[in-house]
C-alpha cells in the first residue's frame, strides 16, 4: 500500500520560485569584477534566471546539455545556476585556477556548449577557446559597454546584450529529478580530472541538511558570505540553502584578500562565512595588525582542509566567533560531516569544547560513515583506531563521468582517500590524507597534527608536513614553514617548540623556511608540488 501523499520532483528550479514567492525581498549583494557594490534581491534573481533560459531555448541547446562558467562569486553566478539547471541543462563549474591546458582538456571532456566568463578570465578564454573544440557561444558576464572590441573571440556577446531581450515569464519544464543538473570536476593531481554530476536530487537533499541546526544553520536571519568559491562544489551548497531559507547573501567577487573580506563583512553585517583555512588565516591576519574587531560576524564555517586548532582558538577566545569545523569531498556534493557541539558538552571548559571543535564533527543525515583496517574489516568507534575512511549516502557519487577510472565504490561504499578515527559520540577526526601519512619505523605519524603545533606559533603564518626518506626508519618528517610578515623565528625555536606537545619521536628532524606554500585552486597546500621543489633535500645527519 503506497502513502496518499503529492508527488513532486525535487528540482532545482522549485527553490528559486519558493524564493521568489516568499521572501523575494531578501538581498543579493555583490562586489562585481568593475569594483561596485550591486544590489539585488531573489525576485530580480528569479526574474533573470527565466531570462537565462529563455536565451538557452534561443541557442536551441538540448536537454542535458553542458553550459560552462568561468566566475567568480555574484550574482549572474547566482542567475546562472538557476537559470541553467532550471531550465534542464547541466551548469559546468571551471575552476580558472586551473592550468589552461587543464581548462581545456576539462570543456573538451565535458563536451560544453557555452561558456560565461567574467572579465578577469578574458585573458584565460582568449588562450584557450580555439582548442575548446565542443563550445559554439561564448558569454562575456558584464554590460554591453564593457565588451571588448576586438577580443578574438568569435561571436563573443555579453551577458546583459545576451538576456536582455528575453522575457521573464518561463514555465519550468518538469522532468525526473535524478536528472544531471551540475558538474564540478575533481582536482586531478594524479592523472587526468574526473567530473562528477550532481543530480537534481541530490543538490535539494543536500541544500536541506546542509541548513539543518547541527549542520551550517542556514536561516531567514542570517546574512552569509560564502568565500568559498560558486566554482568549487557549488561553494559547499550555500546558494540552494540560501535560496531555501531567505538567506541574505553576500558575494566577494574577484577580492579574496583580507582586508576586503574584512570590509564587506562590517558593511553588510554578515554573520556567518564560509572559506578554507588560507584565506581565514589572511583574514586574521588584517584584524590583528589594525586591532580591529567583528561587530556582526558570529561563526564561520572552515573546511576544505583542517583547520589548525590555533585557529579555532584564535577565532572562538579573541574574537567570539563560533568555528564550526566541516569536512566533505567533491564526491560528496560535498558536505559530509559538520562540527557541533551536542547538549553534554556545553558546561565543559574551553579547552574541552577545543578538543571537540578541531575534530570534522559528526555526520549529516544522509552520509553513513565508517572506518576500515587494510583488509576491509570495520574498526571500532572508539577514537583511537584509525583506519581508511569510507562513505556513503544520496549525495555520493556512484560513478564518475563517463565511467572514467572505472567503478569508485568498494562494495556500496566510497573510499575518501583520507584516514580517520571515529569516537563512541559518532565525532570523525581526519589524521591524514592516505597519501600524506608518515611512515617511521613502523609507526604512523599525522602530518596535520605536526602542522597544528607549528601553526599555533604566533610567528608561523602556514606550515606543511612532508616525509622524507630516511637509510633507518624509512620516512622522518619534516615541516616547511612561511612566516607571518615581520616575524622571525629559527629552526631551533621551533623545534624546541615542539617540545612537550608530541612524542620525541614525531617532532619533526628538521625545519625548511620558505617564501610560500603552493596552494591549489581552492586553497588547499599541494604537497605533491612541495616535494617537488624539495626534492633535493637531504635530512640532517643521513
Amino acid at each position: 500500500m503506497l502513502g496518499l501523499m503529492q508527488s513532486e520532483q525535487l528540482l532545482i528550479s522549485s527553490l528559486i520560485d519558493f524564493a521568489e514567492r516568499h521572501h523575494g525581498e531578501a538581498e543579493i549583494v555583490s562586489r562585481r569584477v568593475e569594483g561596485d557594490i550591486h544590489r539585488s534581491n531573489y525576485k530580480q534573481v528569479a526574474a533573470r534566471s527565466r531570462k537565462v533560459a529563455n536565451a538557452l531555448d534561443r541557442w536551441n541547446l538540448g536537454f542535458c546539455d553542458r553550459v560552462a562558467t568561468l566566475a567568480w562569486n555574484g550574482y549572474r553566478h547566482l542567475e546562472l545556476y538557476f537559470g541553467v539547471s532550471g531550465s534542464g541543462r547541466v551548469i559546468h563549474t571551471l575552476n580558472p585556477r586551473l592550468h589552461p591546458d587543464q581548462i581545456v582538456w576539462i570543456a573538451n571532456h565535458a563536451e560544453d556548449h557555452v561558456l560565461c566568463f567574467d572579465m578577469s578570465f578574458l585573458p584565460i578564454v582568449q588562450a584557450v577557446h580555439s582548442r575548446c573544440t565542443t563550445i559554439k557561444h561564448f558569454v562575456a558576464l558584464c554590460d554591453e559597454s564593457k565588451l571588448p572590441r576586438d577580443s578574438g573571440i568569435p561571436g563573443l556577446i555579453s551577458y546583459e546584450a545576451w538576456i536582455g531581450a528575453e522575457s521573464s515569464t518561463y514555465e519550468w519544464p518538469d522532468f525526473d529529478e535524478n536528472c544531471a543538473s551540475s558538474m564540478c570536476y575533481t582536482s586531478g593531481t594524479t592523472g587526468n580530472p574526473k567530473g562528477v554530476l550532481y543530480s537534481h536530487r541530490s543538490t535539494v537533499l543536500h541544500a536541506w541538511a546542509g541548513a539543518m541546526p547541527d549542520a551550517l544553520n542556514v536561516s531567514a536571519r542570517d546574512s552569509i558570505l560564502p568565500v568559498v568559491p560558486m566554482f568549487h562544489v557549488n561553494a559547499w551548497g550555500l546558494p540552494y540553502s540560501a535560496a531555501m531559507t531567505g538567506a541574505k547573501l553576500v558575494f566577494p567577487g574577484p577580492a579574496m584578500d583580507g582586508k576586503s573580506i574584512y570590509e564587506l563583512i562590517e558593511s553588510e553585517r554578515v554573520n556567518f562565512a564560509a572559506g578554507v583555512p588560507t584565506v581565514w588565516q589572511m583574514l586574521l591576519s588584517h584584524i590583528q595588525t589594525g586591532n580591529l574587531r567583528f561587530s556582526t560576524l558570529e561563526r564561520t564555517v572552515i573546511g576544505g582542509s583542517a583547520c589548525p586548532p590555533a585557529m579555532i582558538e584564535a577565532f572562538s577566545e579573541v574574537y567570539g566567533v563560533e568555528v564550526l569545523h566541516g569536512w566533505g569531498m567533491t564526491e560528496m556534493s560535498p558536505l559530509g560531516t559538520v562540527c557541533t557541539l551536542r547538549n553534554k558538552h556545553l558546561n565543559l571548559s574551553a579547552d574541552e569544547k577545543l578538543k571537540v571543535r578541531v575534530k570534522q564533527g559528526r555526520s549529516l543525515y544522509g552520509v553513513d560513515m565508517k572506518i576500515v583496517d587494510g583488509e576491509g574489516n570495520e574498526l571500532p568507534w572508539d577514537g583511537k583506531a584509525y583506519g581508511d575512511l569510507l562513505v556513503k549516502g544520496p549525495w555520493v557519487i556512484s560513478d564518475y563521468f563517463k565511467g572514467d577510472a572505472g567503478s569508485p565504490l568498494v562494495d556500496g561504499w566510497f573510499p575518501t582517500g583520507d584516514v580517520a578515527t571515529i569516537d563512541a559520540d559518532g565525532y570523525m577526526q581526519i589524521t591524514d590524507r592516505s597519501k600524506d601519512v608518515i611512515k617511521s619505523g613502523g609507526e604512523w605519524i599525522s602530518s596535520i597534527d605536526v602542522e597544528n603545533i607549528a601553526m599555533a606559533h604566533p610567528a608561523v603564518a602556514m606550515a606543511a608536513c612532508i616525509g622524507i626518506k630516511h637509510p633507518k626508519w624509512d620516512e622522518r618528517p619534516i615541516i616547511a614553514v612561511m612566516k607571518k610578515q615581520g616575524a622571525d623565528v629559527t629552526r631551533e625555536d621551533l623545534l624546541a617548540f615542539y617540545e612537550g606537545k608530541t612524542a620525541k619521536w614525531q617532532i619533526p628532524d628538521d625545519v625548511v623556511f620558505v617564501d610560500a606554500i603552493p596552494l591549489g585552486g581552492t586553497g588547499k597546500m599541494q604537497k605533491s608540488k612541495l616535494r617537488d621543489l624539495l626534492r633535493d633535500y637531504r635530512l640532517p645527519n643521513t
